[in-house]
């Protein structure tokens, strides 16, 4: 199973481990369970520290705990943890055998405090990598907590359970059988739907907080940039987003990124955040915001409230809060997320294996998704509203190549059509003939680009029809001392670089705004 370059790391990350631990496999005679077996015996053989045993007492086959002996404390996993989830098979090993985690204190003792009876489950996709966020994060709470358990669900693996479940989207988590919650999380999101009161301490301790001289809203690519060039001026900077990263994790490959011939979004996210903590920036993650107060005389204080009803107070503000999935917004699209209409083809593809899908939208994205789908399904319809596809020559050529796609053209999706349960179709209308057509499947994945996350900032600065924040060559905005960046503004082409570009243009030109204030403006607030 692991190949001796792989065999090597693993053998040093083991050495970590402080407490024994056991390797406890429920198997059948399939296939997959041979490979189990196998990979949890070459584990074993790397450490001292850690035993295999085949005990055959869990229902789901193949499947596995790791448990500390003469304890409670275990994880498991139903399926082979490879692929993107190999990391969350290392960090469990670690962690259910002693070694502390990074985690924050506070967080730790938040996650040790939770009273209850908590059985999660999380449906899972080898390709998915939003999962390991989630996978990772509960892992790591039944290690900190009896009172939780964890079980980690590879969905391709276990397709029955997933079809009973109607588990159309991962990841997928269920507590106590019932569904939590779906997407990516951490584990402060996490603890957050599990602690009631969190949101009050939390929003008691961001009003607490003294006014920045620079205060960055959202964590993306220019939010991070543009921290990054703010700090390194050695004024105090801060974050407030929903999540460090933004549309970057859900990102699979990013092959243009200057100097990097290959990376993927969640392997650039921790960089961009591992740098952005070396200076020291105040990084507040879960805060959304709802609402921006611009100062009420030049040099004063802007206002950023957030939706918990904190307030945050800074000397200038630079708004980077990127954009999020275009919907169709078309019936039957709503009722059925994640139940049959998905965005992200990387994570949820597997799920649609030897079943219809069809992708909408021509651009590179939507080729893309049809392209990739196309190994997975049954057959693929991609339909473009535009006469013809918009993606590059050489994507269209390798879409054309594929037996198992359709492509229509000039049609316009109406509405999206299913069962109570999950997706059964959709209806397009022939653009040029006005005729209904009815297309029988089980998935739809929308690629139709990409809407600004501007809604709270209506009335407060200038945007454009698109709803996108107006910009002038220095990243201001219509108010004096708020800035803007990245894919929320009129800046065209949203590509990261380019949004990397724009922040840290943005933090340059606030820097330059606040030391040119006159000494009496910039201690007007404080009066």
């Amino acid at each position: 199973m692991l190949d001796a370059n792989l065999k090597s790391q693993l053998k040093g990350y083991l050495e970590r481990i402080t407490q024994p631990i056991e390797l406890i496999a429920s198997l059948d005679e399939g296939a997959k369970s041979r490979e189990m077996a196998e990979l949890l015996e070459e584990i074993a053989a790397l450490s001292d520290k850690i035993v295999y045993v085949r005990r055959d007492d869990d229902a789901r086959r193949p499947s596995f705990a790791i448990r500390r002996t003469g304890s409670d404390v275990e994880v498991r996993f139903a399926g082979l943890p490879m692929g993107h989830e190999f990391n969350s098979l290392v960090l469990a090993l670690l962690q259910v055998g002693g070694h502390p985690s990074k985690t924050a204190q506070d967080l730790i003792e938040q996650v040790q405090a939770l009273d209850g009876d908590f059985a999660f489950e999380t449906y899972f996709s080898l390709t998915c990598q939003n999962c390991p966020d989630v996978v990772q994060a509960l892992n790591l709470m039944s290690v900190l907590n009896p009172k939780i358990r964890h079980t980690a669900i590879d969905g391709a693996l276990f397709q029955a359970e997933v079809d009973a479940r109607q588990v159309m989207a991962v990841p997928s988590v269920y507590l106590n059988g019932q569904p939590f919650a779906q997407g990516r999380m951490g584990i402060e999101e996490i603890v957050a739907k599990l602690d009631s009161g969190a949101a009050k301490r939390d929003a008691a301790k961001l009003n607490a907080k003294e006014p920045f001289d620079v205060l960055i809203v959202g964590g993306g690519p220019a939010g991070a940039a543009a921290a990054i060039y703010a700090a390194r001026k050695g004024i105090k900077t801060g974050i407030a987003a929903g999540r460090f990263g933004g549309q970057v994790l859900d990102t699979m490959g990013i092959e243009n990124f200057i100097s990097v011939s290959h990376t993927e979004g969640p392997k650039l996210v921790a960089a961009m955040e591992a740098h952005v903590k070396d200076y020291g920036v105040d990084v507040m993650t879960l805060q959304q915001a709802a609402k921006l107060t611009p100062a009420r005389v030049a040099g004063g204080l802007t206002e950023v409230e957030l939706a918990n009803g904190a307030v945050l107070k800074s000397k200038t503000v630079i708004l980077a809060t990127g954009a999020r999935w275009r919907q169709m917004n078309v019936p039957g699209e709503a009722e059925y997320r994640n139940k049959g209409v998905a965005y992200c083809p990387h994570c949820d593809g597997p799920l649609f294996k030897g079943k219809r899908v069809a992708v909408i939208g021509g651009g590179n994205s939507g080729v893309e998704a049809a392209i990739d789908l196309a190994g997975l399904v049954t057959h693929v319809t991609l339909i473009e509203f535009d006469s013809q596809l918009r993606a590059d020559a050489v994507l269209q050529k390798k879409l054309f190549s594929l037996p198992n796609v359709k492509v229509i053209v000039s049609a316009q999706t109406t509405e999206v059509h299913g069962d109570g349960q999950k997706v059964t179709g959709l209806t397009y209308k022939d653009r040029n003939s006005h005729e209904l057509h009815l297309v029988e499947l089980e998935g739809i994945f929308v690629q139709i680009g990409l809407v600004p996350n501007t809604e709270w900032l209506k009335g407060a600065v200038s945007l454009s029809p698109r709803g996108e924040i107006e910009v002038d060559q220095r990243g201001e905005t219509s108010v004096k001392g708020v800035f803007a960046a990245g894919d929320a503004t009129t800046t065209p082409y949203k590509q990261i670089v380019i949004a990397m570009g724009e922040g840290s243009k943005a933090a340059l030109s606030a820097f330059d705004y606040l030391i040119r204030l006159p000494a009496e403006e910039r201690e007007a607030e404080a009066a």
